[in-house]
């Protein structure tokens, strides 16, 4: 009998055993010994798993079998792996102290010890990043970078990597974008609270969102910052220009390309519209192109800021195609915003950091980021449907939205169920998934579900809904 060990290496032995006669494929049960040994802390964090030929042989399966459990179980977040590395049990995340969002902007835990299965949003797939381009890139900057470029430089980024997001963008994303209008910032979050300091100082007063949209970050920045935040409803296809064009804002923050969170598209006529409101008002659209990049069964939607540079800023980050955790964002501002956002920046930390941003003007210019987004958005629609299939399967009286593209899908209950009652019962049985109703800025509308799907594999996708279900029979019959 084979014995786990946590080591520098591999371990040469694992306990799994395989019960031939019970009709289950090989590899479902190899992932559920694994995964139950994971749960019950029998193999830690960062503990080494067997290769998968030396654990086929101790088996008697074939490689194959355990490429396929591994290759599972690294896609629901229980091991992580990388080519020419061991696979690893991956390190747990902390829970979530509560399921609602926090004024702080923290977001739900992924896969906490309280969720057989969280539907958390907003999380991308940090197990896909491309380590070995990105290493390459690391390497080329730091063996041909000017030694000038480590120093101090100005608020709004090295050249390098301005240039090379003008490019991208433009070519894109159909932006009017130039190196000297755009400033580089720590993600969104720190791009967004930047603008809001600029625009009070200026004199703005009032600050339209979506409604619903994000509680995160630009609200309670807003509100924190002295300006009276508006929201403005939201349709099928986003933002309802009838409830704009009576808004008396200084600025609107849209997610025009995938509005978070129902998914809707603003249409052709309804961004000129948007534009005619600013120019009208003199104010500023601060284009938020959420989840843009991962598009499946639409043609790519262009970035309101091409349409018009001198009353839109356009806010991208890498946080959904690579990894939060690099912290690279930008502003695509216009001219007369730029100075004030690049002081502002200097101010708050002097720059963000100079080797992170070089490294990504490498891997843009290498065309290494439309390779990863080309093998992701595979991955995320094959996730996506597992769900859409799972919802028309269990629970086809939810209404899917803004299906088309992203990394989540809301559905839309029916009007008999509550949606806290759902929220609350999910909950108990093991499931994580956040409401609608918590990003309204005003209470009322329709029950909705927002399911995150992009680091679920198939399986958790599937036992997520089975969940769901169970939580939804037991709301009607109480």
């Amino acid at each position: 009998m084979g014995r786990s060990r946590t080591s520098s290496g591999p371990a040469e032995d694992l306990l799994i055993e395989l019960d031939r006669d019970a009709g289950v494929p090989l590899h479902r049960q190899i992932e559920a010994s694994i995964r139950a040994s994971v749960r019950a802390g029998r193999l830690r964090a960062g503990a080494s798993l067997p290769p998968t030929r030396t654990l086929a042989a101790g088996l008697g399966v074939s490689r194959g079998v355990i490429v396929e459990a591994y290759q599972q179980l690294v896609a629901e977040g229980y091991l992580t792996s990388r080519s020419g590395g061991y696979t690893q049990v991956a390190a747990p995340i902390p829970p979530a102290a509560d399921t609602a969002p926090a004024a702080s902007g923290t977001r739900p835990a992924a896969d906490g010890p309280g969720f057989r299965v969280d539907f958390g949003y907003g999380r991308t797939d940090v197990s896909q990043f491309p380590r070995a381009a990105w290493l390459r890139s690391v390497r080329s900057v730091l063996t041909t970078t000017p030694n000038d470029r480590f120093a101090y430089l100005d608020g709004r980024g090295v050249p390098e990597l301005r240039q090379a997001l003008c490019d991208y963008l433009n070519r894109v994303r159909g932006t009017q974008a130039v190196p000297g209008h755009t400033v580089v910032c720590n993600g969104y979050a720190q791009g967004i609270s930047l603008l809001i300091q600029v625009l009070a100082r200026r004199g703005a007063r009032r600050i339209a969102v979506e409604d619903p949209s994000s509680a995160d970050d630009a609200r309670p920045l807003a509100e924190a910052a002295g300006l009276d935040v508006i929201g403005i409803p939201v349709g099928q296809e986003g933002v309802r220009i009838d409830a704009l064009s009576q808004a008396d804002a200084d600025a609107l923050i849209l997610t025009p390309s995938h509005q978070w969170p129902t998914g809707g598209v603003l249409s052709a006529a309804a961004r000129a519209e948007v534009i005619r409101w600013a120019r009208r008002r003199d104010a500023i659209v601060i284009e938020d192109d959420y989840d843009a990049e991962y598009r499946y069964d639409r043609s790519p939607v262009g970035a309101m800021q091409g349409l018009a540079p001198d009353h839109v800023v356009y806010c991208g980050t890498a946080s959904k195609t690579l990894a939060p955790g690099l912290r690279l964002g930008w502003l695509v501002l216009p001219a007369h915003l730029v100075a004030d956002v690049a002081s502002a920046k200097l101010l708050a930390d002097r720059g963000s950091a100079v080797i992170d941003q070089l490294t990504f003007a490498d891997f843009l210019g290498r065309g290494e980021f439309d390779r990863h987004l080309r093998r992701m958005r595979p991955v995320y629609r094959r996730r996506r449907d597992a769900l859409l299939d799972a919802l028309r399967t269990r629970l086809a009286e939810l209404r899917p939205a803004g299906i088309a593209a992203g990394q989540h899908v809301v559905a839309w209950l029916p009007p008999d169920l509550d949606e806290a009652a759902v929220v609350a019962a999910a909950a108990r049985h093991g499931l994580g998934i956040q409401g609608v109703g918590p990003f309204r800025v005003t209470p009322a509308g329709p029950g909705g579900l927002i399911f995150g799907y992009a680091i679920l594999g198939e399986s958790a996708i599937a036992e997520g809904v089975a969940l769901l279900a169970t939580a939804i029979r037991e709301v009607r019959d109480s």
